[in-house]
């Protein structure tokens, strides 16, 4: 299997410097010899087999499992080296018939009428609270961080981040809003104080849940800022001034977009305001990426503009503002690679080495999705009346710029806890 790994690798690297340690010692290198060199040591001969019949999941496993290191270089370096030179023509029979198969299977599971959205949000962000400690700001933002003006450190941008959203959805005082997906709390109370309005922030994360009360509880906003267990789809309410989705538009699947937005409609007074912020990419997926599939997002899909402007359309929405932010996630998820192989003890004493493994890929394979893949955050703006927003992009700015000053006289934020627990009582499990 060695030769036929060995003809692959000769195929695709064509620039730059690879080096493989094969299972029996053979060194082999390939490529021109330009750039930094990546090493690779291949622990056994299975692992060379796997990699050579199905890469696309193999390699994050190979690399989980400690069965392929990299010597030379690190993971990010290795990832961006291969999608650099990778060319359709490069595939495989097997990369092709296993793509084909995953293809039929994802068609598959799109016709079931079965909805995991609980399942697989626990999956992802029902881990223990104390990981997102590791590697996440102050705030524990985990989204796109917005590094305007560029070189500020994590915590300036995430702040930055909120700033820029609360300035296009035009707060005022007295205003009733809900936030979509809130995470740990921090833009609900963010926009609660900034901009004195209600939030209504809702989860399907049991972890995220339990902290975000307990962090508003803490602050004192549990009176204008309630956090609940809740599926969008099932919420009634009275119509919002404002509403809010960070991140979260990624788990709703295509084949539920058009019903995503008609909520959204339903849910938005008639000169209400939405800002919705998620990840896209170029063109639309054929299937997922088979190893965040399985290990990270169960589930998931990024959307393209061409499949998500679509349902905003027929669901009476009307886009008022679309921005396209190319590479803050990019500098976002190098900060958050970079915090958390810098505790890399405290990851395998929470988890194990696996797991900090899986992790490091996992932020190195997204990172390099926005410097090699040409994905990007979509912020719309969204609202039943063209009336609703000003005509000109320029209050974003002077808002931002009055949003700063309030937060100079913001008290600081207390630290999340991340030995919080809470346990559903029978009421909550059957909401969910």
């Amino acid at each position: 299997m060695t030769s036929a790994l060995s003809d692959l690798l000769t195929k695709i690297i064509r620039k730059g410097c690879l080096e493989v340690t094969y299972a029996d010692g053979r060194v082999e290198t390939f490529g021109d010899g330009s750039g930094e060199k990546v090493s690779l040591l291949l622990t056994d001969e299975k692992a060379e087999q796997d990699l050579y019949n199905d890469p696309q999941l193999k390699l994050g496993e190979l690399y989980m499992q400690g069965r392929m290191q990299v010597t030379a270089g690190d993971i990010y370096e290795l990832l961006a080296l291969i999608k650099s030179n990778t060319l359709a023509e490069d595939l495989t029979f097997g990369m092709i018939w296993r793509g084909i198969a995953r293809i039929a299977l994802t068609k598959l599971e799109s016709l079931s009428p079965v909805n995991h959205n609980r399942r697989n949000i626990a999956h992802h962000y029902d881990l223990s609270a104390k990981l997102y400690d590791l590697f996440l700001d102050e705030d524990w933002q985990y989204s796109c961080a917005y590094f305007n003006p560029p070189g500020i450190t994590l915590e300036e941008a995430q702040l930055a981040k909120k700033r820029h959203i609360a300035a296009k959805l035009l707060l005022e005082p007295g205003q009733r809003g809900v936030e979509i997906g809130s995470g740990w709390g921090g833009m609900a109370m963010y926009l609660a104080e900034m901009g004195e309005m209600d939030m209504t922030g809702i989860t399907l994360s049991t972890e995220q849940l339990a902290v975000s009360r307990d962090r508003a509880d803490r602050r004192g906003l549990s009176g204008n800022v309630r956090f609940n267990l809740q599926d969008y789809r099932t919420m009634q309410a009275e119509p919002f001034d404002r509403i809010v989705s960070v991140g979260m538009f990624e788990h709703v699947g295509k084949k539920n977009y058009l019903n995503f937005f008609k909520k959204m409609f339903e849910l938005m007074k008639d000169d209400g305001v939405m800002l919705l912020h998620f990840i896209g990419q170029p063109y639309p997926a054929v299937i997922n990426n088979p190893f965040f599939e399985k290990y990270i997002f169960p589930g998931g899909y990024i959307p393209s503009l061409a499949e998500v402007a679509p349902a905003i359309e027929k669901s009476g929405l009307i886009v008022r503002d679309l921005e396209i932010m190319p590479m803050h996630y990019a500098h976002t998820l190098r900060a958050w690679r970079e915090r958390f192989v810098a505790r890399k003890a405290d990851a395998i004493a929470l988890y194990d080495e696996a797991f900090f493994r899986m992790w490091e890929f996992y932020l190195a394979g997204s990172e390099m999705a926005f410097t090699h893949e040409n994905f990007s955050i979509f912020q719309f703006q969204l609202a039943k009346s063209q009336h609703a927003t000003p005509d000109n992009r320029d209050y974003m700015y002077r808002r931002e710029q009055e949003l700063k000053e309030k937060e100079a006289r913001r008290r600081p934020l207390e630290p999340v806890s991340s030995e919080v627990h809470w346990e559903e009582d029978e009421k909550v499990a059957a909401m969910a």
